[in-house]
């Protein structure tokens, strides 16, 4: 989620400039035998916030798909602060075309930003059906609002995840933090991040929602 030591722009081109940088195919028998590429379009959670990268969330996926029996590659395209604008405004580039299932993690920042939910969902519904466009599986894993935001923006935001899931026909992760969230133990010290453990335990959740869009995709 939110992240205010660098400006957003600032990653964004950095993370474009990067993803530009590397090739774009590779032969099709290496890529069989290495497995499908999923590719997680999200935040901070996706960056791995304040976490090595082999504790971050795009490689405990990738483990915990093999534990599945799926070879795999996961391929992380987060940035820390974005929102499903930012998530929208790069899409195109960050989805590489090799990308057989992308997870679709955002609207935490939304969220913490009190975002009206129907702007949130118009974001979502574009992505989605971009990379539909793309022919990409796409898994939209949602994010629970406490009650506490307020109940009638509580229960619009919720409605959301699975709406769309409906709408576009897509599976649906409904709470990505689900078991991890507000419990001290599994959080770094800002109650919001995750750490190493609570990324274990959202990777092997995740991990069945994300094995079965990549074998019906296969």
């Amino acid at each position: 989620m939110a992240d205010t030591r660098t400006p957003l722009l600032s990653r964004r081109a950095l993370v474009g400039g990067a993803l530009a940088a590397l090739p774009l195919a590779r032969p099709a028998a290496a890529l069989a035998a290495r497995g499908p590429v999923i590719t997680i379009l999200g935040d901070s959670i996706t960056a791995g916030l304040g976490l090595p990268a082999r504790d971050a969330l795009p490689n405990q996926l990738h483990l915990a798909l093999e534990k599945l029996g799926l070879p795999n590659q996961v391929r992380g395209a987060g940035v820390s602060g974005d929102t499903t604008a930012g998530g929208l405004a790069r899409v195109n580039f960050s989805v590489r075309p090799d990308s057989g299932v992308v997870v679709v993690a955002l609207g935490g920042n939304d969220l913490l930003q009190g975002i009206d939910p129907k702007a949130t969902r118009a974001n979502l519904d574009q992505i989605i059906r971009r990379l539909k466009t793309r022919h990409k599986a796409v898994v939209l894993a949602g994010i629970s609002a406490p009650a506490e935001i307020g109940r009638g923006y509580a229960s619009e935001f919720n409605a959301m995840f699975p709406g769309l899931a409906r709408s576009h026909g897509v599976a649906l992760y409904p709470d990505l933090l689900a078991g991890v969230e507000r419990n001290p133990a599994l959080n770094q010290g800002d109650g919001i991040h995750p750490n190493a453990r609570g990324v274990q335990i959202i990777a092997a959740r995740l991990a069945p929602v994300v094995a079965k869009a990549a074998r019906r995709a296969a």
